[in-house]
Parts: C-alpha cells; structure tokens; sequence
C-alpha cells in the first residue's frame, strides 16, 4: 500500500542555500532520496521518524522538538512519520 507524501514547502533558493519545510501527516512519507548537498535539520514538532535505510534495514528515532543536526552529502534514506500526529521540521542544503 502506497504511503501519503510529505508536503515540501521551498522557502528560499539562492547562491548560498535551499531550505525546505517539510510537513507530515501520519505515516506520511519523503519517498527514497539521496542528499546531494550537506544538510541542516532544525525540528518544528517532536519528530518520530521511521528511517528506511539501503539494503532493508529502518531504525526508529525520536527527534524532539527545537533540536538541531546537520549530516554530510550523500545520506540515502526514506523519512517516514512513525507518529500518530503531524511531524515538521525544516531543512537548510548547503550549496
């Protein structure tokens, strides 16, 4: 059974950066992705993600809310919300 799409919302694309918000209905997904640039993650809501990762294998993390990571280019993945309610968080690529 195919799974909802996240809501990709591009907020600014320059030279510099492109962040995104990212909004999740429950069980909502990204769909397979492979990260072009490094990247900062800042959480808006808790966020329950069920990480699909290659070769078969998902993990589960809670992300609270207000947290901040950042990961390096090339980070292949599908971002699922694990959660029973809406998941956002924004992202900033560094170009």
């Amino acid at each position: 059974m195919a799974r909802a799409q996240a809501t990709a919302t591009q907020l600014i694309d320059d030279d510099r950066v492109r962040v995104t918000r990212f909004d999740f209905a429950p069980g909502a997904e990204t769909g397979w992705h492979r990260h072009g640039m490094d990247y900062i993650i800042t959480t808006l809501t808790d966020c329950p993600m069920t990480l699909e990762e290659p070769g078969g294998d998902s993990r589960n993390v809670l992300i609270p809310a207000g947290t901040v990571y950042r990961r390096d280019e090339g980070v292949e993945h599908n971002v699922i919300n694990g959660g029973e309610t809406v998941m956002s968080f924004v992202e900033t690529e560094l170009k």
